[in-house]
């Protein structure tokens, strides 16, 4: 019956484009043509860091979202501002619009901080996905402030000493700034123990990224697989994200298969558009 149903969101997924819009009540705003619903679906260029730039602009466009967030060994940290916005130009000529950049480790250094702001500004981008130090809240609230940039606080499960939950994260940044958010990622979180469905409604206020995959177990060293495959509550996410009315990137972040990516994400990012058709088709109509 799972592969049944899974056979018919895919097979949903290819005609989706065809299928009349429908408006989801107290969910989402009417979504004419849109097979996302609203939502901003993209991929994580670390999915594709074995590939050159040019062939993981490519595989970006091949599986048919349009937004990114560009990881630096396709962004490299260490690069001019022309290189930067070179970069970004391309992504923005295949009809990719990228949304923000990372994961960015930041170590407590004012120094190295800053310089990863001057980065994001250079490609003008309006979100850096990070790693920082626990002790540097005190200058990433003055440095959002600076260069009005998001910063979305990325958890990484039971084995990061840092911000393992997202409400690790949710709980350091309540007296900084609002620009200080989250970047939810729904495998380390459901590793971690915590449902990620219930921690995008309970952090939706300082949600600025999120990154979507899925998992063979919750156990901390469970392998990740294609969404739709594992155990994750991939319709719970969804739901969520419909019912806070998200507004930023949603993320495809397979992390398996890094030689050849593009088969597993194709599948991932099929699954989740079949299932957002059904959701749609679902709905009740508006009067």
């Amino acid at each position: 019956m799972h592969n049944l149903t899974r056979r018919a969101m895919l097979q949903s997924a290819v005609g989706a484009g065809a299928v009349p819009a429908l408006a989801l009540r107290g969910a989402a705003a009417a979504a004419s043509g849109d097979p996302w619903l609203g939502l901003k679906v993209g991929v994580a260029s670390y999915t594709l860091r074995e590939l050159p730039l040019e062939a993981a602009i490519q595989g970006i466009r091949r599986v048919g979202v349009r937004y990114a967030s560009i990881k630096d060994v396709h962004l490299p940290r260490k690069s001019s501002a022309e290189e930067r916005r070179a970069v970004i130009r391309k992504f923005k000529e295949a009809g990719i619009t990228p949304l923000s950049c990372g994961n960015v480790s930041m170590q407590n250094s004012e120094a190295d901080i800053r310089d990863a702001f001057q980065y994001a500004r250079d490609a003008g981008l309006p979100t850096i996905v990070c790693s920082p130090h626990p002790d540097s809240l005190a200058i990433l609230d003055r440095l959002v402030k600076e260069f009005d940039i998001r910063l979305a606080i990325h958890n990484h499960g039971p084995e990061d000493k840092r911000f393992p939950s997202p409400y690790d994260v949710w709980q350091a940044v309540q007296k900084y700034d609002a620009r200080i958010g989250l970047c939810i990622d729904v495998g380390h979180s459901a590793r971690a123990r915590v449902d990620p469905a219930e921690a995008i409604v309970k952090c939706k206020a300082r949600l600025y990224d999120l990154h979507l995959k899925d998992l063979a177990s919750t156990e901390p060293k469970a392998a990740t697989l294609e969404v739709g495959r594992g155990v994750l509550d991939i319709k719970g996410i969804c739901r969520a994200l419909l019912s806070i009315r998200y507004q930023h990137q949603v993320a495809f972040e397979y992390e398996k298969d890094g030689d050849d990516p593009l088969p597993g994400l194709a599948e991932s990012v099929g699954y989740v558009r079949g299932l957002l058709a059904g959701m749609r088709d679902s709905a009740p109509r508006s009067a």
